[in-house]
């Protein structure tokens, strides 16, 4: 809600991915008819307003049963101090010309909006629990998490390892320049002896009216760049991360990389490097594993796959790093040939069957190309 005419916008509305994690995994409240609950948010500090409305509810002493406590359920993902009326709601809405993002300061960048006609300006600043304000405002920030992401759970926000990366868009209202929250993402420090750091990205989130904008891909590379300039990190890495966020590191790895001498064309088809770990992690802070996949990308696209020699070492290049798994499996039948009973090893031989594993490998490495055409592709339009 950016103006009091927003509260009964439904432009301005949008619903939760997932209500398992509060609603159970029915994602039921029971005992309603026509149920409502309505959760609005300023746009800037994110004040709340929370409302329940329904048609008809059952009723203990003639229905012998009761309805859910929605109030309650609500209550424990949102913080104490929401409205619960919309004219303190509107009161504390004409505050927020007061509110001004947190932190530091570390990117700019404009997105051109077709609706509006113009460029519409966004900031990316670091965060941490040392800002006035800021503690309370990520409260609220956190409740969307249990909305959008699947396994999502709040963090510990005293452990002082956390890291805070916020964006913004900026507006005008009135003649006054005002700021949107538009997403955030957690990074959490780990130590790695005996004197480096390894960031991990724990949570990611860019509110759903502002999806599919690259406002993700904004965010990853602005929190690359502002750590690779610190002696201390070894590498960026990913808590359990969702596929969505592996096709978003793909694209950003692979744009960082591009321009680095070691994924030059020519050391590209002379394979995987040592050079290329090295420099990656030495300049742009990415392991291994994720130099690995960018390696393939940019390979992909200095390959000419209707040249038959040149798509077959490709196809054979990426294959020798997929039938990993397989190899591990055929060491575990060795080691079965020599301890299991003649019949324990027929029922381990018929889940091991190779053509099925060729089947698999092909079908990995289709996938994988596919998915790698779209990261080139959004390149291109980049």
């Amino acid at each position: 809600v950016r103006f009091p005419e927003d509260l009964e916008d439904e432009n301005t509305t949008f619903n939760p991915e997932y209500s398992h994690q509060v609603f159970g995994d029915d994602e039921v409240a029971f005992g309603y008819k026509g149920l409502k609950i309505l959760l609005y948010y300023i746009a800037g500090n994110l004040s709340t307003l929370f409302r329940i409305e329904y048609a008809s509810k059952v009723n203990e002493k003639f229905d012998c049963v009761e309805a859910d406590d929605i109030e309650s359920k609500i209550r424990e993902i949102i913080p104490p101090g929401f409205c619960t009326n919309t004219d303190d709601f509107v009161s504390l809405l004409e505050k927020e010309v007061n509110f001004k993002p947190f932190g530091m300061l570390l990117h700019t960048y404009s997105v051109h909006n077709e609706e509006a006609g113009e460029d519409i300006i966004y900031q990316i600043y670091k965060a941490d629990m040392t800002c006035p304000g800021f503690r309370e405002y990520h409260e609220r920030l956190q409740t969307f998490l249990m909305w959008f992401i699947e396994t999502a759970s709040f963090i510990d926000v005293d452990d002082e390892r956390w890291n805070y990366f916020l964006v913004f868009e900026k507006y005008n209202k009135d003649g006054a320049t005002l700021f949107a929250t538009v997403g955030y993402m957690t990074v959490y420090n780990y130590y790695v002896y005996p004197d480096k750091t390894r960031p991990r990205v724990s949570q990611m989130l860019i509110l759903p009216p502002f999806q599919g904008e690259g406002h993700g891909a904004q965010l990853l590379e602005t929190v690359h760049r502002y750590y690779m300039s610190s002696p201390t990190v070894l590498d960026i890495t990913a808590e359990d991360p969702s596929e969505n966020y592996v096709k978003l590191r793909d694209f950003v790895l692979v744009k960082l990389c591009q321009d680095l001498l070691c994924f030059s064309p020519g050391k590209l088809m002379q394979g995987f490097s040592q050079e290329m770990v090295m420099e990656a992690q030495q300049k742009l802070k990415i392991n291994k594993q994720h130099t690995r996949r960018v390696y393939e990308i940019l390979r992909l696209r200095a390959t000419d796959m209707g040249d038959a020699e040149q798509s077959r070492s490709y196809r054979l290049d990426v294959k020798r790093r997929l039938i990993g798994p397989y190899k591990k499996k055929q060491r575990e039948l060795a080691k079965m040939r020599r301890c299991l009973r003649p019949e324990e090893l027929t029922n381990q031989l018929n889940q091991i069957d190779l053509n099925m594993q060729h089947e698999q490998l092909e079908e990995s490495f289709q996938q994988l190309v596919s998915e790698y055409r779209r990261v080139l592709e959004r390149l291109a339009q980049a």
